[in-house]
């Protein structure tokens, strides 16, 4: 690697070597991603209109699955910045407003408990050793945030906590999936990479639907 912003990456099962679509069906799942913004954009025109944090979360969304495209095509360090940096955005805003709208922090507490969430979540992946879970340890403590949330609101708010848990669930195994991608690369050349996008998607889905709900008091899901 040269250190160019076009350099080189190759970190993925299906990518045997540097051509556009030498990932085919790592860059074609990022569809889930649009599909799922799509649907939230369905459901946020008939039942959340005016409801502007949802719809820039779905924007955001949207970008998700250009910059996870970007990624899986050009796979070299410009890219890889459009695909990490949709993701983060949707993280933070996303807890900030599900703190605001899930607990009824004012915006001071909510932000302040947001800047603690982003804190120790890049201290956390500091301390995490190079390639841990096949570099998905950095979405550990969204996973954790996620699962936290919907267990402290199955008193308050049971609805929600079982949509926000299943959002949770199925992070879960969508981590799973990304986290074996090379170690069943042997037997299963395509990889599961793949998997992480569609599953991934859902999740986004679900939880958008969680935060929608929240502003309307209708049911979730």
């Amino acid at each position: 690697m040269d250190g160019s912003w076009t350099s080189a990456i190759d970190i993925y099962c299906e990518r045997l070597g540097p051509g556009f679509w030498a990932e085919p069906v790592n860059a074609i799942s990022n569809l889930a991603f649009l599909l799922a913004a799509a649907a939230a954009f369905v459901r946020w025109r008939r039942r959340a209109h005016a409801d502007w944090p949802a719809l820039v979360l779905i924007g955001v969304l949207t970008a998700i699955g250009i910059g996870s495209f970007l990624f899986h095509t050009y796979a070299n360090r410009w890219s890889v910045l459009a695909d990490v940096i949709p993701i983060s955005i949707f993280i933070y805003v996303y807890f900030f407003f599900a703190m605001r709208r899930f607990f009824g922090l004012s915006v001071w507490a909510a932000l302040a408990v947001t800047v603690a969430f982003l804190v120790a979540s890049f201290a956390i992946d500091a301390v995490l050793p190079r390639g841990f879970l096949n570099g998905s340890g950095s979405y550990l403590p969204a996973v954790a945030a996620i699962l936290v949330v919907g267990v402290l609101l199955l008193g308050r708010w049971p609805s929600l906590a079982r949509t926000v848990l299943l959002g949770g669930g199925i992070l879960v195994v969508s981590i799973t999936a990304r986290s074996i991608d090379m170690a069943v690369c042997a037997s299963f050349p395509l990889g599961t990479h793949f998997v992480w996008h569609v599953l991934n998607g859902v999740t986004l889905y679900v939880l958008l639907v969680a935060l929608m709900a929240s502003r309307t008091g209708r049911p979730a899901l």
